[in-house]
């Protein structure tokens, strides 16, 4: 084994390390007993109506992907599901969030046959459009809070904030500029002609990968630049990361005779409590993201034992059953369709 290898092993333990110890600081810090009690006490009307927002919400997550699939030609509802249900068990399996990115692509080949060019631009798009709505609305969030939280963590949620408008922002100007590439490529096939034997077969085969990055490039632009695509991609996210979650919580504070103060910044202040995601700490954000939206809330006025619970059950419900749920469809990716297109 390498050494780069171990060094990689390491990491990943020391980041589901990190992940358990945050979880295990947090319930240190709540009578686990009152949680239990608390969620005794939820009514059979407030289960169905969190259950009901959170089907919705993973339509409309759904969504998203039909969103920026469907410009590229006809997909089903039901493809555009297994895509995000693959894509997020592979992000919350593994401890870098961008490893579900990388496979999207591989991902709706499989699901929808679409060529690799058409794929790329997709995941791509989707990717982008995701982290810019993302941080723009947990910047809102930032400032409906700034004051009132500890300045160790308005910094943290700035940073994470930031992360996601910097991403979002590199993202969609690569996507749109693949073809700088071409310079790149046209002198490694120069060099890799001069090899003894296969040096033309192997120059031609890179210089072929030019067409890629302008197929890519052309698609990536249509969806990007496509008022359309941004609209119907937005709603699906509003819907996803903003309303559901927001109604869950305050399902949940209601049940539990609690309330968050004013009630129409809860939304963007959830999203921005949630930003940590983005930060590659540990896998899927778990244990650090419950521990740092558990802080804000706290900072904000609601009682720590009642958070603990409501944010457990909205984490639960909206990102780990889900990833879970994305481990079925896993198993059926057609290997064959993975091979490269001819």
């Amino acid at each position: 084994m390498s050494g780069r290898s171990r060094r990689g092993i390491a990491v990943t333990i020391l980041q589901y390390a990190l992940g358990l110890a945050a979880l295990a600081w947090l319930l240190s810090q709540v009578d686990l007993g009152r949680v239990v009690d608390l969620l005794a006490t939820l009514d059979a009307t407030t289960v169905l109506a969190v259950l009901a927002v959170s089907v919705a919400g993973l339509l409309a997550r759904f969504y998203t992907w039909y969103a920026v699939i469907d410009p590229r030609g006809p997909v089903r509802f039901r493809e555009a599901a297994n895509t995000d249900l693959i894509v997020n068990f592979v992000n919350q399996l593994l401890p870098s969030r961008l490893s579900g990115r990388v496979a999207a692509p591989f991902v709706l080949r499989s699901e929808t046959g679409i060529a690799y060019t058409d794929a790329t631009a997709i995941a791509g798009v989707h990717t982008g459009i995701y982290a810019v709505l993302y941080g723009l609305t947990a910047a809102v969030g930032v400032l409906a809070v700034l004051g009132r939280l500890p300045f160790g963590l308005i910094v943290l949620l700035a940073g994470s904030t930031g992360l996601y408008l910097a991403a979002g922002a590199f993202v969609l100007l690569a996507g749109t500029n693949l073809e700088l590439l071409d310079v790149l490529l046209d002198r490694i096939a120069g060099l890799a002609a001069l090899v003894p034997r296969v040096g033309s077969a192997l120059a031609d085969r890179i210089r072929g990968l030019t067409e890629f990055t302008t197929d890519s490039t052309d698609a990536f632009r249509a969806l990007a630049a496509s008022p359309g695509v941004w609209l119907r991609y937005a709603l699906g996210w509003t819907g996803a990361l903003v309303l559901a979650p927001a109604a869950r919580v305050v399902l949940l504070l209601g049940a539990f005779g609690a309330a968050f103060e004013p009630a129409i910044l809860l939304p963007v202040v959830l999203v921005a409590a949630y930003s940590v995601t983005l930060l590659p700490l540990t896998p899927g954000g778990i244990g650090v993201t419950e521990a740092t939206a558990t802080a804000v809330f706290v900072a904000l006025g609601v009682p720590g034992e009642i958070i603990v619970p409501v944010v457990f059950v909205d984490r639960f419900l909206g990102t780990y059953l889900p990833a879970v749920a994305g481990w079925y469809p896993s198993l059926k990716i057609d290997t064959s369709s993975l091979a490269p297109d001819s």
